[in-house]
């Protein structure tokens, strides 16, 4: 018997719920984390930001993420899933309208930090809910898991056909407005979430959870951590990247829209993938691709090479975090799931917690943001080495 049995009977349109559980990390990752990548180098100017300055604005919202992910379980067992991310949902609206509200380092840290906790919330609680939802068509449910992961590339396309023209009529010093629209943008997204009737968790949140320890995954929470460090580099970087090489409104809206884009092929591209083994091999293979894409631009600057390196570490930056629920579905019972899916969470934040303050230093000290790249491509191969020694788990249902 199920967990679904057990609770209600299988929703009826197990895709559109959770397409409207994709919403949940559209406006949390997708816009509450990522857009920072497309204001920083106007916020950067205006405020007289260092490297390490702007880092660590993602090093605190990746705090925030962390410290999320400790207490989801705990909050998902107290108050369900649904409620959870609900009020995530809506902690990262209201830290994108503080965003807007001032320039102050403390105010903007504190904004960073609340969506970090409001991303994490919904985040844990949603990829439980929909792995939960997905369980229920077993034929189709590597495929129904991706759709959830597609969500942070909606949040990512939409930013990015909006900021960079905005910030080009506005002028300098418009980065507050940009945030503004972003916060207007994700409160409309928020709806949906809101009133769908997403609360089939009901059984998951009062049973007693199964042990979760950590000894036989750890070399693949140490990958998980490595990806965290390495990707955060890239997606934090590089539009300032593209910016410096002379890239206008135009060429960064292309190459964040190309990221986005990336999002909506990856069920299709790594379905199968993901479906190949119950240890660490697809990661591995995903975590590989997603470090050729990140190291691309180091060879050139060229409108096709950036193209590509959008595309590549797009398409496969998305299906990291899909893979690793996967991973958690094929080898731990579903009482499992919403810990071990914290346990993953938390090794992946304590990495991008890091991976920003120590790439923003780096690239101060060395004066060039080709570092950052170089520092993010290695990181993302070595945490596709370490994955490739997890192997299946004796699964206990």
């Amino acid at each position: 018997m199920t967990l679904l049995d057990r609770t209600e009977a299988a929703p009826a349109h197990p895709a559109r719920l959770i397409l409207i559980l994709s919403l949940a990390p559209t406006v949390g990752l997708g816009i509450g984390r990522f857009a920072y990548s497309l204001l920083l180098p106007d916020m950067r100017d205006s405020l007289g930001w260092s490297y390490s300055a702007a880092g660590f604005m993602n090093t605190i919202n990746a705090a925030g993420y962390l410290a999320g992910a400790l207490v989801t379980s705990r909050l998902v067992a107290r108050f369900g899933m649904a409620a959870i991310v609900r009020v995530g949902t809506l902690a990262c609206v209201a830290s994108l309208v503080l965003c807007a509200i001032s320039g102050n380092f403390a105010l903007l840290s504190a904004a960073r930090l609340i969506a970090g906790i409001g991303a994490a919330l919904a985040f844990v609680a949603g990829g439980a809910l929909a792995t939960t939802i997905a369980q229920a068509q077993p034929a189709r449910s590597a495929f129904l898991l991706s759709l959830f992961y597609a969500g942070p590339g909606i949040g990512i396309l939409s930013s990015g056909l909006i900021a960079p023209f905005l910030l080009q009529a506005a002028g300098p010093g418009s980065w507050w407005l940009g945030w503004l629209v972003l916060a207007a943008l994700s409160a409309a997204m928020a709806l949906p979430v809101l009133l769908a009737p997403i609360g089939v968790d009901a059984g998951l949140g009062g049973g007693r959870a199964a042990p979760f320890r950590i000894a036989p995954v750890l070399i693949y929470l140490a990958g998980y951590f490595m990806f965290g460090a390495g990707y955060i580099a890239y997606m934090t970087f590089m539009i300032a990247y593209v910016r410096d090489a002379g890239g206008g409104a135009a060429a960064q809206s292309a190459f964040w829209c190309l990221i986005g884009i990336s999002a909506f092929v990856t069920p299709w591209v790594w379905r199968r993938v993901m479906a190949l083994h119950r240890g660490g091999l697809s990661t591995t293979i995903i975590l590989a691709v997603n470090a050729v894409g990140a190291v691309l631009p180091l060879f050139s600057l060229s409108p096709v090479m950036l193209a590509t390196s959008a595309l590549v570490f797009g398409v496969s930056f998305f299906a990291v975090v899909a893979s690793t629920t996967a991973f958690v579905r094929f080898n731990y019972p579903q009482a499992s799931w919403p810990g071990a899916i914290a346990a993953m969470t938390i090794a992946f934040g304590i990495g991008q917690t890091l991976g920003p303050l120590v790439v923003g230093a780096i690239t101060d000290a060395i004066g060039s943001l080709s570092s950052a790249l170089a520092v993010s491509a290695a990181t993302l191969a070595l945490g596709a080495a370490l994955s490739a020694f997890q192997r299946p788990l004796q699964r206990s249902n």
